[in-house]
């Protein structure tokens, strides 16, 4: 029973509730479902999941706050679908814990291939203990003016400070180390965090890009850089971002 694939789906909408744990079945997932905040808290906690669907918009325990709880407890993906594409209702979602953010109405089969592409993101974030060092380890980190990560061990620092990232926080600040002065744009970002390849002509709508810049904000806040004297990541108006330049 180990290898099963858990899911848990907190909607309040019941056609909604039976469309998502429809897909998420076909998936190879056993799902439970969960009307409420507080019902879903409790399945999450009860069934560990690997992933974990979650409504912005709930009566009672709305989605903001059961994504913080659920991330409080639990591991778990944990994707927030709404009908509003309102840019506080992204941010607060991601801000809350979310790995990745759908309107409604949405199509199975994106929804499907967002989840899949989840999967083969690491499960955990930035807070596992360092494994011992090693000549190869060591050469694995990624330095920028007193920024330091580690993709392998999921460990990333300013200036000797840990960072607390997300996952998408941290897959987008390795891209951007990995890719130096090149610009990422948008959608080559999103497509990343979707585990597209490189130059793929994938579809990347308005939310997506909207996400991204989401993610930036909270990146930058949590480095303590900003847009308009960046330390680390330049704005490439119109393109996209780039790392600043080594002094």
């Amino acid at each position: 029973m180990l290898d099963t694939r858990r899911a848990v789906v907190i909607e309040d909408e019941q056609d909604i509730r039976v469309l998502l744990a429809t897909v998420l079945e076909q998936a190879g997932f056993e799902v439970s479902t969960a009307g409420g905040g507080r019902e879903g808290l409790a399945l999450v906690q009860s069934t560990e999941p690997l992933v974990t669907t979650v409504d912005l918009h709930m009566p009672g325990m709305d989605g903001i706050e059961t994504a913080r709880r659920i991330r409080a407890v639990s591991p778990t993906y944990l994707v927030m679908i709404s009908a509003s594409t309102d840019e506080i209702d992204t941010l607060q979602g991601l801000e809350a814990g979310a790995d990745d953010y759908i309107a409604k109405p949405f199509r199975p089969r994106e929804l499907r291939a967002r989840i899949e592409a989840m999967l083969r993101r690491p499960r955990t974030h930035n807070s596992a203990p360092p494994a011992p060092a090693s000549a190869a380890a060591d050469s694995q980190w990624l330095d920028h003016r007193g920024l330091r990560l580690h993709p392998q061990m999921r460990i990333a620092s300013v200036d000797g400070r840990e960072l607390d990232l997300t996952r998408s926080e941290f897959d987008i600040l390795a891209d951007l180390l990995n890719s130096g002065r090149r610009v990422r744009s948008k959608s080559e970002l999103a497509l990343m965090l979707r585990g597209s390849q490189h130059g793929s002509t994938t579809f990347v709508s308005d939310n997506d890009a909207r996400a991204i810049e989401v993610h930036m904000a909270n990146l930058r806040r949590k480095l303590g850089d900003t847009a308009s004297q960046p330390r680390w990541i330049e704005t490439v108006r119109g393109v996209g971002y780039r790392l600043s330049a080594a002094v």
